[in-house]
């Protein structure tokens, strides 16, 4: 995973292997700035299982702007706004709820 920033948006993406399709990827937005990226071919034996656990800067990441897309060659890209300091953000989906994204 090759975790890319700029000032206002991080970009998460990695090459899946083919076998790993789209409905096999869950991107879950969790509390404390955290997103947990989940790819599995359940169907195989080996080099099925991919995890990540990715930790933002507590208040940088504005986590309800998550977006995800799985391109036909396997590039797995996540986008997440950066909030600008000082501005106020409201909670986003219900607080403390964890907001599941699959493909």
């Amino acid at each position: 995973m090759v975790i890319q920033s700029t000032l206002s948006t991080h970009i998460l993406s990695v090459v899946l292997p083919r076998a790993i399709q789209s409905d096999m990827v869950t991107v879950s937005v969790k509390k404390g700035d955290r997103l947990d990226i989940v790819a599995d071919a359940w169907h195989m034996e080996s080099d099925c299982h991919y995890e990540w656990q990715v930790h933002f800067a507590p208040g940088d990441a504005d986590m309800p702007s998550v977006r995800a897309r799985f391109a036909s060659d396997g590039k797995l890209s996540i986008s997440v706004q950066r909030r600008i300091p000082g501005q106020a953000y409201g909670c986003g989906p219900p607080c403390g709820q964890t907001v599941g994204t699959r493909f």
